[in-house]
Formats: C-alpha cells, structure tokens, sequence
C-alpha cells in the first residue's frame, strides 16, 4: 500500500514552500512520525513527517519550490516487499483456492489526483465554489466537475479521465495553484480465470486484518492535530481518528475542539433602568455569507483607486432627442438587417473613440514614471453579473461599425451572465463606460477602473424643461459624468473630452462623417 505524503497547510498566507532538505533518502526504511524532511517558507522552517511505516520514495527534489497541498514523496508499506506467514487455515484456503480456479475480477483500476491548474500568471489561489459532480459520481473524461473562482474570474474543472470521482476539496476551500482537488478511479475490467497464484495472492489481501481494535497508529495524532490538542488541553484518547489505520487528523483535532468546548448560556440581564421593549412584529432575521474571491478583489481595488489617484468628477448634460429618434426610425431595419437590437451603447461608444483622437490623454496611464498613450480604443464595458461587478473590453473599438459594437456588447454581457468570461476578455483597456441609467440612477461619479485613468457614466433619460432658441421646451435629458485621475489629466483636457461627446451625441450626423 503507497500513501502519499503531502506538503501540509503551514499558515493562512502561505501558499508554497522550498524543499530544503531531506532528512531521509530515497529507499530508506522510515517509522512512522519519523521526520523525513525540512520545509522552509518566507516565515519559518517547518518538519515533515512519515504518515505510517514502509520504503521511502522521494518525487520533489532539494530546492524545490512546492504549492501547499502539493505531493512531496510516497511511503511504501513495507510489508508488501516479503512474503508473508500465513496461517495454516489461510494456506489451506489458499490450497483448496488453488485446485479450482474460479473467475476473479481483475482490477484495472487507476486512480489519478486533479489538481488545480494554472490559470493565470498573478494567481496563485482560488476557491472552489461549488462541485457540479458529487463525490461518489461516475464521470466521463473531460467532463467538467466542479468550478473554480479566482479574484478575477470562474473557471472550470474537468475530469482528466472517465472514472469515479473521489472528492477531498470542500466547497468554499481555498487552493493554491497545484493543490490536489480531487481524485478520479478508473473503472474495473472484466472477469477473467485466475490463476494459482493470482489466487493465492487475493486470498492473502482478503487476509489482511482489519483495523476494528487499537493498532499502533489508533488514537496517534498528526503533528498538527497533536499541536492543537495539546493547546486546548484535550487528551488524544478521547479523541476518534479518522485518519490512515485511525490516525487522528487536524480535522479530527478541529472538530474534538469543538465538541470538548461546552457553550454557556449567557445569563440574561436587564439594566436596572431600561425601558420597557416594545414587541416588534414580523421576522427579524440575518445571514452571513462569506465574501467571494471576485467581490474581496472590487473591494481592494476600488479601495486603492480611491487612495492612489487624484480623482476628480466633471459633469455635463446632453439632449438624447436626436438619437432616440434615430433609433426610433430606423431601429427594426437596422435588426432585421443586422441580427442585434440598436442601442444607446453603440452611440456613446462611438462617441467616446472619436473623442480620444482629439484628447489623448483621456486613455492614457501611469506606469512607474512614464505616461503611457495608446493610437487605438479599447473600450472597457462595465457589466453587473451575478457574482458581481465585472468590466470585458471591446477591442480597437474605434475601427467597429454600430452593428459589430451592438454584437460584441450583447456577446460579452452574455458571457458575463454565465460567467463565462476568461481573463483575456478583462484585461487591458484604455477607458471605461458604465451605465447606472438601466437601474434608475441620475447622477454619479464613478470609480476609475485602474490603471485607467478615466471612466465615463451614463444615467437615466429624463424629460426636463430647457431652453433651446429662447424657448423653453420638454427634451429627454441625460447627465453624464467623467471621473478623472487628475496626475494624468488636466482640467481643460476633461472637460473638453466630455463637451465633445455631448457634442457627437447631439448630432449623431457627425460620427458618420468624423467632424
């Protein structure tokens, strides 16, 4: 029997260590809790022990650097490289086995662990969020079985091979890149005759005793399952081990922790002086649910924005009359013609890529201590999707017609929905459009999205009394804002970008001809 021997979680913020040393060699007969190696992180250096007895066989080399939950070497049992004495009524059994040979059922099963892979060159950890397949569950090869979420978007997990998937991940864990997921056992052969000694050898494994009374390794906590008994003053013979031969885990240690501390009631009082509670009808319920990987990552991001750039908001408003009666006019033929409804985000988008030309700076960026200016428009979408905030680009914008602008805002938002979005759809870009006017919002000063430098936000159309010519009249009017980093942008550069849009958006006529 081979039994893995992994790198262990050594600190929440942890997630590889360098194989230093090792203690013992490969092909070296090791006792169990016998210290084989020496790990060593950014913080401390931390010893690796033998899980149970039997032949060394070393697979991660000296300086190597290992991602937690990673496979360092294997313990093989030692028992499997002799023969064994066997008890006479076991041989007996074994002679009248061998005289009648009957179809045995060959096992040609292999199981193989899933690990989590490399999805991208800043991330190190994700989170399972959930398993589409239960453990227990026959898959097919490239099946997906579960989903990874990282800060930055979903991805999923597929089966490496067709087999019976036996989860060790749980849902919610957070999992350095590399880490082992789960495992995947290949399904058995078919029955064939066994011979004499395929016989004798499956009555010796049917022989092998099953650990139901106390063994050497019952009741015998990992170094970490010793460490916290010990800190919580809990006696390990009290504890159950769910571990190899009924070795008592970390998990056992966390859950005995849990069972030996005994909740008191807290005694109810009442101040001497309190007023009298008024019974509130109704249900007064909350939850909690823990933060996901993309909402902590918006959380640090628009956080920094805020504290790294000089940002400043510089508002405007234009008459959408002249675009809502294009739309209106023109709106079933440019569907029935281009397949995709004509919208306002074309519109602005258009806007926007005209208005870079002439101010530049708009889409330009801060790297160390240069300023970075782009000759093409990528034009970042902001979209809410179920799991949050998140921002695809479309890309050389300024080249596009309306009709491929509409396709590729419905494609993304799509994807977004199903969040399907890959990293190469979100990163990039030289400017931002958000639209808080499709959930009511009037005005706003938008976040800049990093390491942009400006955002545009649209909001919703309202018919509001203005002068035009001298007269007072009704026009659907929406206020735009532009959030700028001032370091990049100067005030006469902002507002001279957003008065060209207002332009361009006022007399559609001059998107068509540039001017």
């Amino acid at each position: 029997m081979s039994l893995e021997i992994k790198v262990p979680p050594v600190g929440e913020s942890i997630t590889e260590v360098t194989l230093s040393r090792w203690i013992k060699k490969d092909g070296d007969t090791v006792e169990m809790d016998e210290v084989i190696a020496e790990l060593e992180s950014d913080k401390a250096t931390f010893e690796l022990t033998a899980e149970q007895a039997g032949t060394l066989k070393t697979i991660a080399k000296e300086g190597d650097t290992i991602p937690v939950g990673a496979v360092v070497c294997s313990i093989e049992d030692g028992g499997t490289a002799g023969v064994k004495e066997v008890s006479p009524a076991v041989a007996a059994n074994n002679s009248a086995t061998a005289v009648a040979p009957a179809p045995v059922a060959a096992s040609n099963s292999k199981s193989i662990e899933v690990k989590v892979p490399a999805v991208g060159e800043s991330i190190t950890e994700v989170v399972l969020s959930r398993w589409i397949k239960k453990d227990g569950d026959v898959v097919a090869m490239d099946e997906v079985i579960a989903e990874l979420e990282s800060d930055k978007a979903t991805f999923e997990l597929t089966a490496e091979q067709a087999g019976t998937l036996k989860t060790i991940a749980k849902e919610g864990d957070t999992l350095a890149i590399g880490a082992v997921v789960c495992s995947i056992a290949a399904g058995s052969g078919a029955a064939v005759t066994a011979t004499p000694i395929a016989v004798a050898a499956a009555s010796q494994a049917v022989a092998q005793p099953v650990f139901t009374d106390k063994n050497y390794a019952s009741g015998t906590p990992s170094p970490a399952a010793g460490k916290i008994l010990a800190e919580k003053g809990i006696d390990p013979q009290a504890v159950t081990g769910n571990g190899v031969n009924g070795r008592i885990t970390k998990e056992d240690a966390l859950k005995a922790e849990l069972a030996a501390t005994p909740q008191v009631a807290k005694p109810q009082t009442k101040p001497v002086s309190a007023p009298v509670q008024v019974a509130v009808a109704g249900s007064r319920n909350e939850r909690r649910e823990k933060m996901t990987s993309l909402r902590k990552t918006i959380a640090k991001r628009l956080v920094a924005v805020k504290n790294e750039t000089a940002m400043l908001t510089t508002f405007n408003e234009v008459d959408m009359a002249p675009i809502m009666e294009l739309r209106s006019k023109y709106k079933d033929k440019f569907k029935e013609k281009h397949g995709v409804g004509l919208g306002f985000m074309s519109f602005f988008t258009k806007a926007v890529c005209e208005a870079l030309k002439d101010w530049p700076a708009v889409g330009a960026r801060i790297e160390g201590e240069e300023i970075v200016y782009s000759d093409f428009a990528d034009i970042s979408i902001a979209v809410s999707a179920p799991k949050g905030l998140v921002v695809p680009i479309i890309r050389n914008a300024s080249s596009m017609s309306l009709a491929e602008i509409e396709k590729a805002v419905v494609t993304l938002a799509g994807k977004a929905r199903e969040n399907k979005l890959t990293i190469e759809d979100m990163t990039g870009g030289t400017f931002t459009i958000t639209n808080g006017g499709v959930f009511g919002s009037m005005m706003s000063t938008p976040i800049i999205n990093s390491p942009q430098s400006a955002i545009l936000g649209m909001h919703n159309i309202v018919e509001r009394p203005v002068a035009v010519n001298g007269q007072v009249v009704i026009r659907p009017m929406m206020y735009l804002a532009l959030s700028y980093d001032h370091r990049v942008i100067d005030g006469r550069e902002s507002v001279s970008f957003l008065v060209r849009v207002k332009q361009l958006l006022e007399d559609p006529a001059r998107l068509l001809l540039g001017v």
